[in-house]
């Protein structure tokens, strides 16, 4: 028969017991950072929806700032040990952001470098630095053609243009002006959307030159096929009057994307991820093609990029365990498989890669047959490099300079750049 004193040490352990059931029950809780982009958003949502289904003891936290504003909101952050513990970022951020002290190398024991070489796409070693891999992605891109299929088949155009000489006689028969006004551009110009991209990695390439040397610690691009790139991309606004740049929606973040969804482009160079986005806004048929050449039997050339998921320093102890959980599961086979329904972009996986179902697909297929020819730049400050590109486009067809002269501007500026950043490590 227990005393009153026994009774109430009983109930004392029984308590503790039940407090320590309860702490041990408390979920892991961890946060996920990345820009919005709606498709991507909703993609993420789903996928914490199943993990956190798949592992009750963790709870994931989405959130989101806008593209301009998210990297200051990591730089103001991380240092100071909050935010997120996985962070979504272009790989082309990768050298300033490691730099900064702003990731953690993903530890080896959850993530072999042999795993990743043999089941990822080769371009995703441009997630590794050091010796050690920094990232991983849900979904690699590459660059196509989108055009409108009913605006074809209104001025009997068959077939998309296999050679920028079609494409530029294509895009004249659609460019409407009126009273010196441009109403409906052939082509939707985009400087500082993708075209950046084409004119450093697909035409200077396609010209005969070549971006930077093997190692990406010289700019070589400030050559006369470089020129001739430049020439033949502002000569499309300049000459053949096919478009603007920032036509039709001046200020607006994506808006030669919006221009082609409103029927007011009819054709646009833009990565996979934008498949999504073109799907639920167009309003008509539209297709996708492999970028055109110089010529029918001339060499093709693309630009492929990723976003990786990637662990701050904030990830430690057991926050470290599920943040590697989170991100093994949202790189995984099932994830990829939601990811291009959802965004577009492609798998990241080699086994997911090879399906002839996609090989053959008319949406997905161009951009998947262009990753064997595709270049991923490496970049030591994106932003820095992109806006230099960008300028020199602008140089040229709002400042009236020549493609040479903006050329060799931007070629110093650059190697400027990649000068400092090799000269410090």
């Amino acid at each position: 028969m227990l005393t009153k004193l026994g009774i109430r040490i009983l109930g004392l352990c029984v308590g503790l017991t039940l407090v320590g059931v309860s702490l041990a029950a408390e979920p892991v809780t961890i946060v996920y950072w990345q820009y919005e982009y709606a498709t991507k958003v909703k993609a993420i949502d789903e996928l914490i929806k199943r993990f956190e289904a798949e592992n009750p003891d963790i709870k994931v936290i989405h959130e989101t700032f806008p593209y301009a504003a998210f990297a200051e909101k990591v730089a103001a952050a991380v240092p100071a040990g909050v935010g997120p513990h996985v962070v979504n970022l272009y790989y082309g951020w990768l050298p300033a952001w490691q730099r900064a002290g702003y990731l953690q190398p993903l530890p080896e024991e959850w993530f072999s470098t042999d795993e990743i070489e043999s089941e990822f796409a080769p371009l995703v070693q441009a997630a590794k630095m050091d010796g050690r891999y920094w990232g991983l992605p849900t979904g690699v891109r590459t660059l196509a053609l989108f055009y409108n299929i009913d605006l074809f088949e209104q001025y009997g155009i068959v077939n998309p243009p296999e050679t920028w000489d079609e494409f530029i006689d294509i895009a004249k028969k659609l460019t409407v002006w009126q009273d010196g006004v441009l109403v409906r551009a052939g082509f939707g110009m985009a400087p500082d959307g993708q075209d950046h991209h084409l004119v450093r990695e697909v035409l200077i390439r396609q010209f005969g030159g070549t971006p930077y040397s093997e190692d990406y610690r010289q700019v070589l691009y400030n050559s006369p096929e470089g020129v001739r790139a430049l020439k033949f991309y502002t000569d499309l606004a300049l000459v053949h009057k096919i478009g603007e740049p920032d036509f039709p929606f001046p200020g607006v973040s994506g808006y030669y994307r919006e221009g082609f969804n409103a029927g007011l482009i009819a054709m646009i160079v833009d990565g996979s991820f934008a498949i999504g986005t073109i799907k639920s806004g167009a309003k008509f048929r539209w297709g996708v093609a492999e970028l055109p050449r110089l010529t029918p039997d001339g060499e093709r050339h693309n630009f492929a990029s990723f976003w990786m998921h990637a662990l701050t320093p904030r990830a430690q102890g057991a926050e470290l365990e599920a943040a590697v959980k989170f991100l093994k599961f949202i790189t995984s086979a099932e994830a990829m498989e939601l990811w291009l329904q959802m965004v577009g972009e492609l798998p990241a996986r080699l086994s997911l890669l090879n399906r002839p179902e996609l090989l053959n697909d008319p949406i997905y297929g161009p951009f998947l047959r262009a990753l064997p020819y595709s270049h991923a730049t490496f970049f030591v400050d994106e932003a820095r490099q992109r806006q230099i590109m960008i300028d020199a486009i602008l140089r040229v067809i709002r400042a009236g300079g020549s493609p040479e002269e903006a050329l060799a501007i931007a070629a110093a500026e650059e190697q400027a750049v990649l000068d400092a950043f090799w000269g410090k490590r």
